[in-house]
């Protein structure tokens, strides 16, 4: 591959950079592809984990990189892109929580800002050609950055596996903690942490314990549920056990208590945007207890046409996001039509965790639309249940009108 003939017009390219096998051979890739170009390593700190940042910019630089931008994204991630996504209720395809489409966008607006700080020409991602990312991330530049230029590795090198990328590594001694027994591709930040590959792609197989990382099993959960509480205004998460917590900060502390009761577990095939079907485990043990605590709350709060206009924003924003359609008008559209009706989504309520469930056991708000007085099955003052049948034949009167039409 050095021998070949260096492509020009590339001077100077910002890669999203994790130091992982991928983004590794990358480096040198692009330093044997075109001819004289310098490479800036850039990663985004979206929560993933300390230890996959340490040594991260000496391991950047000793690839080849000229320098390495480590931005801290996790405060601006959950505030502005977690809270926005899951106050519309998006879930793709009714069970997947949307960790790594989430990160996504704000990973590639920050990496045009550093790609406009250097200088640079072009960015370049690590996406594999069969996946959803490349179109999450090119979507994203097209929005934001149209006059750079792509690079995407994976849909030019003649590499094909794993083995090969080790071999390339190594015939360059370019030091990897990779290796061809680390089986899972695995994608981690606040809200969640992905896993595939190995024996989760036949679909016959259960997950082993391997598999998993951020929750116990259910079944070695403790034996007694614990009771978490959670302040909610307008929609977010302000306060986790009467304590005031930044979003990180309360994600974090969720993720903590949840996760040591087996919450937040996924097993799915889902469809990917490209075409094929994927087989992917998931866990989110804070965001399903959030999930679980705005739901709670929007029972209370939602009358019935609000409730299920804010059901079709959910299922609309959940393939945006999934497609990497995050910098569009409709996004944008449905967020501000989320937020007014997140507008009386205030209140309390206590999730009960136990043995993987979070189940909302308790649930107020100044804005509750449930009324004891009206609802009780006993004896009340406030409703003359003789004007139900006056509301009844209005109510059905097309269907009267109809069987009459057709005697």
């Amino acid at each position: 591959m050095s021998n070949a003939v260096k492509k020009s017009g590339v001077k100077k390219v910002v890669l999203a950079y994790s130091g992982g096998l991928d983004t590794s051979a990358i480096i040198p890739w692009l330093k044997e592809t075109y001819d004289n170009c310098e490479i800036v390593a850039f990663c985004a700190d979206v929560g993933q984990g300390e230890e996959e940042l340490v040594g991260l910019t000496e391991k950047a630089l000793a690839s080849g990189a000229s320098e390495c931008h480590i931005v801290d994204l996790k405060e601006e991630f959950v505030a502005d892109y977690i809270y926005p996504t899951i106050a519309t209720g998006a879930i793709y395809e009714g069970t997947y929580l949307l960790g790594t489409s989430m990160a996504r966008p704000i990973i590639a607006k920050a990496q045009v800002e550093v790609a406009r700080k250097v200088g640079a020409d072009a960015v370049c991602h690590g996406c594999t050609g069969k996946g959803n990312d490349q179109v999450r991330f090119e979507g994203c530049f097209a929005a934001l950055a149209p006059d750079l230029k792509v690079i995407a590795p994976w849909r030019e090198w003649e590499m094909r596996s794993r083995e090969d990328l080790l071999a390339y590594l190594a015939e360059r001694n370019i030091k990897t903690s990779a290796s061809a027994t680390k089986i899972y591709s695995r994608d981690a930040n606040a809200w969640h942490i992905s896993h595939e590959g190995g024996e989760l792609e036949d679909p016959w197989n259960e997950p082993s314990k391997g598999v998993w990382t951020l929750t116990v099993a259910p079944e070695d959960a403790p034996n007694e549920p614990e009771y978490v509480s959670l302040a909610i205004k307008n929609g977010r998460v302000t306060h986790v056990n009467d304590e005031a917590l930044s979003p990180y900060a309360a994600l974090m502390k969720l993720n903590d208590i949840a996760g040591k009761h087996g919450v937040g577990r996924i097993d799915i095939t889902e469809n990917r945007l490209v075409g094929m079907k994927s087989r992917g485990c998931y866990e989110t043990p804070g965001g399903t207890v959030m999930f679980a605590g705005l739901r709670a709350i929007e029972e209370l709060v939602l009358d019935k046409t609000s409730r299920t206009w804010r059901e079709q924003i959910a299922g609309q924003m959940s393939h945006l996001v999934y497609d990497g359609r995050w910098f569009t008008p409709l996004c944008k559209s449905l967020i501000a039509a989320s937020e007014s009706l997140a507008e009386s989504v205030n209140g309390d309520v206590v999730i009960k965790l136990y043995k993987g469930q979070a189940t909302a056991v308790k649930k107020r708000s100044p804005n509750s639309l449930y009324s004891e007085s009206f609802a009780t099955f006993g004896e009340d003052d406030v409703y003359d249940q003789k004007h139900a049948e006056g509301f009844i034949r209005l109510y059905s009167l097309a269907s009267r009108i109809r069987a009459l039409n057709t005697k």
